[in-house]
């Protein structure tokens, strides 16, 4: 039976990979598109298909089977109407949409989704979750592979560099890191920072288990000015991809609205995540699942922010804290699941991490000695005090006073790895 199973399992996978020579280039399909709206609506708007020299995603794995993220796309053949390719992903707006802001007025955001470039016409398909968690269709372009008004220039063309090249782009996770902040003066700083911060990466498990799956690469990208928009204090700074403190007026929120330039510069290397380190040593970052992570580079937490950051847009972690200022109102809702692996509101935690949970272990389990150590269901996480569940007292998505994820991170840490390189 064994036997049986490994020559399915080649079989499948000789057929995926044939597919992907069938149906797609070597290279990228990127779509910008306008979200806009308010807390309670919102729109789609088409606004440029480009297509880039790279390709860093799994030519095997082509089919999302997380299903994480507020929002999720669906690639088909147009002709067979067959799945060819499929994604989940959260944006800005999604956040933005549950701030008091969102209730009083209405924004636009850029966004991208990126696939392989198909060979043949293609039907596109964007969903967001409506308010029961379930995937609604909002947005449908057809793709054709003879239109001429789709474009392959470039902009914010910089080279890059290699800091760690583990395996080919089609079997590992590509980490592209972006300079924000950086004068040219400062280049080599950069190039320092993206060493250092690929040694810490690969301190921390299950990263350093599978360090030879990573392939990370830094664009050589100066800024006009060295530093970043911290608004409070009235600092503007010219740098090429506009990130800020205070996103959403949190202090701490490090991101950026510019969301196409941080696309061009990506492109410049293939990749399957976007890293954004900026040249500070205010303590902050962020980071969105499969969107971008950021991190400071000079702040005495940087490296476990860096680590953090990449939880969430690698893994799609949740913060697992609820004792800090947030924008946030009802993030999350509690008669609904949360998608994220390392959170539940015990509506659905069979499909969580209820297997790991010892049988003396209660359920809600308390903050005692007892338990401290062990994997249980602990009342506070996700913004939220009450009604929303994390698995360990404490983890690197609640605080840094550890140097570890818990077992149920790290093990959606490891699953997302394996779903890049196998």
């Amino acid at each position: 039976m064994r036997k049986l199973c490994i020559l399915l399992l080649i079989i499948i996978t000789v057929e995926t990979f044939a597919s992907f020579e069938d149906y797609f280039y070597n290279k990228t399909l990127r779509i910008d598109y306008i979200h806009a709206g308010s807390a309670n609506h919102e729109s789609y708007f088409l606004d440029e298909v480009k297509t880039e020299p790279y390709w860093g995603g799994s030519r095997v794995n082509l089919l999302d089977t997380f299903h994480y993220g507020q929002y999720f796309f669906k690639v088909f053949d147009s002709q067979s109407d067959s799945l060819l390719y499929s994604r989940g992903f959260s944006t800005l707006f999604g956040e933005w949409q549950t701030t008091d802001e969102a209730k009083n007025i209405e924004r636009s955001f850029s966004e991208t989704v990126v696939m392989p470039l198909p060979k043949n016409n293609t039907k596109i398909v964007l969903y967001s979750r409506d308010k029961e968690g379930v995937f609604q269709e909002k947005f449908v372009y057809n793709y054709k592979a003879d239109n001429y008004f789709i474009t392959s220039e470039r902009r914010l063309e910089y080279p890059s560099f290699e800091v760690v090249i583990g395996t080919s782009s089609d079997k590992g996770i590509d980490i592209v890191v972006l300079p924000e902040g950086y004068i040219v003066s400062e280049m080599g700083k950069f190039i320092g920072d993206c060493k250092r911060f690929a040694q810490e990466l690969f301190t921390f498990e299950p990263y350093k288990s599978y360090s030879s799956k990573f392939n990370i690469r830094g664009i050589l990208a100066p800024s006009s000015e060295s530093g970043n928009d911290i608004p409070a204090d009235s600092i503007w700074k010219k740098s090429i991809l506009s990130t800020t403190f205070y996103t959403f007026d949190s202090e701490r929120y490090c991101m950026t609205y510019d969301n196409k330039s941080v696309r061009d510069l990506a492109a410049n290397a293939p990749y399957d995540q976007i890293f954004i380190l900026v040249n500070s040593e205010k303590y902050g970052g962020g980071a969105i699942y499969n969107y971008y992570s950021v991190s400071v580079n000079s702040n005495l937490h940087a490296a476990k922010i860096f680590i953090h950051e990449f939880g969430h847009g690698f893994a799609g972690l949740a913060d697992e804290y609820y004792n800090s200022e947030v924008a946030y109102s009802e993030f999350y809702p509690t008669d609904i699941e949360p998608w994220e692996p390392n959170l539940t509101t015990l509506v659905d935690f069979k499909s969580k991490w209820k297997s790991m949970v010892e049988k003396d272990t209660p359920i809600p389990t308390p903050a005692t000695e007892t338990f401290l150590s062990k994997i249980g269901v602990f009342e506070g996480g996700g913004y939220a005090a009450k009604g929303v569940y994390r698995p360990a007292y404490d983890c690197l998505m609640n605080t840094f006073n550890n140097d570890e994820f818990c077992k149920v991170c790290q093990g959606a840490i490891e699953e997302m790895i394996l779903f890049y390189s196998e």
